[in-house]
């Protein structure tokens, strides 16, 4: 007399489903990155070693033109203070990144570092990474 069951269960696991959800959010992550950028203008920065942050209320960008941005909005040398102090008022950590292109007279950068040492900002130096 056989009293074997007739359905066998087998013990074998098909990992072809979880490599297609892994390729799958290797794309979506590869589409969007690009998109996470922090508001900025297209510089080629110096190179450095070091750390940067991503946490940052806005950014200053200086460009081989001398031209000044606060995020991607052109502004006059003479009215930066009075728009840095107005957009950071109401931070808590109020901090600064700047992104002076390969080139910019240190004066340029130092005036931007003078308005927040004297508005007690933080200021981050964005570079290129080596």
């Amino acid at each position: 007399m056989n009293l074997r069951g007739r359905n066998k269960v087998s013990a074998t696991f098909s990992m072809s489903s979880m490599t297609d959800i892994v390729f799958l959010l290797l794309i979506f992550f590869m589409l969007t990155s690009p998109v996470i950028t922090p508001e900025a203008l297209d510089l080629i920065l110096p190179k450095a070693k070091g750390k940067t942050t991503n946490k940052h209320n806005l950014s200053v960008s200086i460009n081989n033109k001398l031209e000044i941005f606060i995020n991607k909005d052109k502004v006059r040398e003479s009215q930066l203070e009075q728009r840095l102090v107005s957009m950071l008022s109401d931070a808590d950590d109020p901090t600064i990144i700047l992104r002076a292109e390969e080139g910019v007279p240190v004066e340029k950068a130092v005036k931007v570092m003078d308005i927040a040492n004297r508005n007690r900002f933080k200021v981050v130096l964005a570079v290129k990474p080596n």
